[in-house]
């Protein structure tokens, strides 16, 4: 019997998870995982999710969401209540528990939002690179501005160079300007202004960031001008008619995003209205164009125009945070940081 092995957990606090996540190529990252996703040398199994109404009457979920790359293992437990904007604190709270590839024991244990918010943030930059290219990127719009609006603003002011105006909206004027403040701080040379209407917003930028708590869609294919790009980060802020009338529209994982009736694109795929990558769909209804492991490796071919709608729309794949939760994990484990806690 070895009695050399690990028999302890490693804990990192979303402190250390912060500090050990700066200067990472974060884009750079996500995008190598969407490759080796591609090539089969990175995977994940299908999410568990559990759905219920809170004591006050909030709409609550746990989401569970396995997954591997290369030689690291683990899940992701994200959970949220959309009452938390209420009493101050963020929507969303999770964990990321990362397996020893040999004994599958649990080797280390971290807060999971901060990696949650930096590879969506890498998600959508990634897909915007590969579809417009990040350095033809000179405004930007968000439509909400909590945590992932902040970590999609971090990563945009150090991969686009052209950057020169930035649109906030946020149904709270308090956290509009909170970050307009925030962002004129980082960034001076920026045009930083925050707008009342989300229609404003969205018209006023080639590139436009959905990050919000809604599940009623409301922007329409007419509010996006030719040429822009929107990135359905919240998943339900697109209407049908923008998610089945722009010119290309992209997804990360295809099953997981018909596979769940929770979000209308879900619903859309169950009503046959949209169907996957590769199908002939139905007259009245249009396909998926391409999942993004295939549009970064280079393998959509029909040009994308000047003038061309495009819609990202990420689901989330949990095989990005534990791909980033792997590169912490070492980071931690070579500097010594974190709480070594008893199985």
């Amino acid at each position: 019997m070895n009695t050399d092995l690990d028999t302890t957990i490693r804990y990192l606090t979303g402190d250390q998870v912060d500090e050990l996540s700066r200067g990472l190529p974060i884009v750079d990252l996500v995008r190598d995982t969407l490759l080796a996703f591609r090539r089969g040398t990175a995977g994940l199994t299908p999410e568990a999710a559990l759905r219920w109404t809170t004591p006050m009457g909030d709409s609550a979920r746990s989401l569970i969401l396995p997954g591997w790359s290369g030689t690291g293992y683990g899940c992701k437990i994200i959970n949220s209540s959309l009452g938390n904007h209420e009493r101050g604190i963020t929507r969303a709270a999770g964990l990321i528990v990362l397996a020893d590839p040999e004994t599958a024991h649990p080797s280390c244990v971290m807060e999971g939002a901060r990696i949650s918010a930096l590879r969506t943030a890498g998600v959508s930059l990634a897909a915007v690179q590969a579809a417009r290219r990040l350095t033809s990127v000179t405004s930007v719009a968000f439509l909400g501005c909590g945590r992932q609006a902040r970590a999609h603003l971090q990563l945009l002011m150090a991969e686009c160079p052209g950057l020169e105006r930035v649109l906030l909206y946020d149904r709270d004027p308090a956290a509009r300007e909170e970050l307009a403040a925030e962002c004129r701080e980082a960034a001076p040379a920026v045009d930083v202004r925050g707008v009342e209407q989300a229609r404003q917003a969205v018209a006023g930028a080639g590139l436009v960031i959905a990050a919000t708590t809604t599940t009623e869609s409301y922007v329409e294919l007419d509010w996006l001008h030719e040429g822009g790009t929107f990135v359905n980060v919240s998943l339900d802020d697109a209407s049908e008619g923008l998610l089945t009338g722009c010119d290309h529209l992209f997804v990360d994982d295809w099953e997981l995003v018909s596979g769940d009736d929770h979000r209308l694109l879900g619903r859309l795929a169950g009503s046959g209205r949209v169907t996957g990558p590769g199908s002939t769909p139905p007259a009245g209804s249009r396909a998926v164009d391409a999942e993004l492991p295939a549009l970064v490796a280079g393998e959509y071919t029909r040009p994308i125009e000047a003038r061309d709608r495009v819609v990202i729309n990420p689901f989330g794949m949990g095989v990005h945070d534990i791909a980033l939760a792997d590169v912490i994990h070492a980071r931690a484990v070579a500097g010594g940081v974190g709480t070594r806690l008893p199985r």
